[in-house]
């Protein structure tokens, strides 16, 4: 990936780390919902990330909200979240920072 990228990528990774899960205090890049960040040549941004569950009372409102967060990324063309439920998240999924933030450890 070339430099710019890297630094967009991470970028993107700064603005979901404030995106929240409201029924777990941990930030969903923590938690292991963010399955990829791709960025094409014209600074497209698509976001692959799943929910705990696709029952989620934000199933609606948390793909939205990162979405216009990462939008508003100075250089980035669009933003897209695009939802997938395979593979599915499990709790082993988030880091560790998460468990210990959690009490799993």
């Amino acid at each position: 990936m070339e430099p710019n990228k890297v630094i967009m990528e991470q970028a993107i990774i700064d603005v979901i780390k404030t995106c929240y899960d409201p029924e777990i205090p941990v930030d969903i890049y923590t938690l292991g919902l963010i399955y990829e960040v791709k960025i094409d040549d014209e600074y497209n941004a698509e976001i692959i990330m799943t929910l705990t569950s696709p029952n989620c009372p934000v199933a609606e409102s948390l793909p939205a909200e990162v979405e216009a967060k990462i939008q508003g990324i100075k250089g980035l063309k669009s933003a897209k979240v695009t939802i997938v439920f395979e593979p599915p998240w499990e709790m082993s999924m988030m880091s560790e920072e998460a468990r210990l933030e959690l009490g799993l450890m």
